[in-house]
């Protein structure tokens, strides 16, 4: 589900910001990796056109035809970009069925990687773009771009959606720091509470931000392995795992007083409402679980300063779980098996061409190789170390892997579910018994 364009966002190009977040992920680190510093060897494309679709508008677009004027200037090749509208999947079937493909496409969903190599709509990668997905990226990403063992994509573009931001001046009349753990997040909470605001708001009636809070809970709580199994529906969702997790979610959903207007009031909140709940003039309330573009909605939305009056830290471990890091991304796939495809995809597995988009803002790369010191400010760097720090320990977002019919559709499936679970946080056992039976129903027909 291709939910905001943004990552830090447009709006971050025009401030220079100041570090936000814990001390050790917003340092820059001097020097950066030697190995995989470079594109792969490239061949001359003169007199080619390479036709690239994506979802990127405005200024997103401009950053990555950026992208490829540096790769026309190193191949000759001429590339024309397409816009797809936020159904990229639809779009590219409609563009199959014409026998008229993009050269090179962008998915944003695992599963869409899944269904068109299944059906044979793209092509895997070559040589040399397979090397360079070996060389600079973690073993996750390669399972992530991958089917039946060959590898088709390139992930050139990703968020890190494990991320709580907060108002700095609600946190320090509260006497509040960031927190490490639940435990302390819940303590954190309490103190805000009893400062007189409430302490979290949350997009409640759109779904996928519920979706967001309970997967970064059970990847902490569970472990890779045990997510990957949910992700699959190779448990149920009425395993004791997922009893856990939403009985730990109960614990922050049933703070009295925990959201602006009650649960009720959250389940009326739509996504960029929540940030200026936030993040206005005058609070409602003190933080926000939430992904790198939060800082989007803060500096279009708000007059708050990212830096100084918005901050953020890594959402916290729960016990007796590490750090979660949740991500999404969108991942380059060869629509047509031509050398100017194939080129592409190379150049776009590289640390070169991550450099281009990083030092224009609004960019996070899983490259390994890109140097941080390419990111133009220390917050985009933060959080991109973050990601890069996980290793093969992040997982993606859950409800993007999972049918579409259960994570990615307004008022139903795991949306729905979770909605009617913030409604009523005590009922764990009748939430787990609705996803199970959703669930059952939508991986049926996949």
């Amino acid at each position: 589900m291709r939910r905001f364009a943004g990552t830090l966002a447009a709006a971050l190009l025009v401030v220079g910001l100041a570090g936000c977040g814990d001390d050790d992920g917003d340092k820059k680190e001097p020097g950066g990796p030697s190995s995989g510093a470079s594109a792969p060897a490239l061949p001359r494309l003169d007199g080619t056109t390479v036709s690239v679709a994506g979802v990127w508008t405005a200024d997103e677009q401009d950053a990555f035809k950026k992208v490829l004027a540096d790769f026309e200037k190193r191949t000759g090749a001429k590339t024309e970009f397409i816009p797809t509208g936020d159904s990229a999947a639809t779009f590219l079937g409609q563009k199959v069925a014409g026998n008229a493909p993009p050269d090179v496409a962008f998915l944003a969903q695992p599963g869409a990687l899944q269904q068109f190599a299944q059906k044979g709509w793209v092509k895997p990668l070559g040589p040399e773009a397979q090397q360079a997905v070996q060389a600079n990226f973690s073993p996750q990403w390669h399972k992530l771009g991958s089917y039946e063992n060959k590898l088709y994509g390139v992930y050139y573009k990703a968020a890190n959606k494990s991320l709580v931001w907060y108002n700095t001046k609600v946190f320090d009349t509260a006497g509040a720091t960031e927190p490490k753990t639940w435990s302390e997040l819940l303590a954190t909470a309490n103190l805000v509470s009893d400062s007189g605001t409430p302490p979290f708001a949350t997009g409640g009636a759109d779904g996928w931000v519920l979706t967001d809070w309970f997967e970064n809970v059970y990847l902490s709580q569970s472990g890779p392995e045990m997510y990957d199994k949910l992700a699959k529906h190779e448990i149920p969702w009425t395993d004791p795992s997922v009893a856990k997790a939403l009985q730990t979610l109960a614990q922050a959903w049933s703070l009295p007083g925990g959201f602006p207007g009650g649960t009720g009031g959250a389940l009326q909140t739509e996504f960029p409402a929540s940030v200026s709940q936030v993040f206005g003039s005058t609070p409602a309330a003190g933080m926000l679980p939430g992904a790198d573009f939060v800082g989007t909605n803060i500096i279009k939305d708000t007059k708050a300063k990212i830096g100084t009056d918005a901050k953020f830290f890594a959402f916290p471990a729960v016990e007796p779980g590490k750090a979660p890091v949740v991500t999404g991304g969108d991942v380059a796939v060869a629509m047509k098996d031509t050398p100017g495809a194939q080129a592409l995809l190379a150049y776009l597995a590289s640390p070169d061409a991550a450099k281009v988009w990083a030092g224009q803002g609004g960019y996070l790369s899983p490259n390994k190789n890109l140097d941080p010191a390419a990111y133009r400010d220390d917050v985009t760097r933060g959080i991109a170390q973050k990601l890069i720090a996980a290793g093969d320990e992040f997982r993606f977002d859950l409800s993007d892997t999972a049918p579409s019919a259960f994570g990615g559709t307004k008022g139903e499936g795991m949306w729905r579910d979770l909605q009617d679970f913030l409604r009523n946080p005590s009922d764990v056992a009748g939430a787990q018994a609705k996803l199970e039976a959703d669930a059952v129903k939508a991986y049926a027909g996949t």
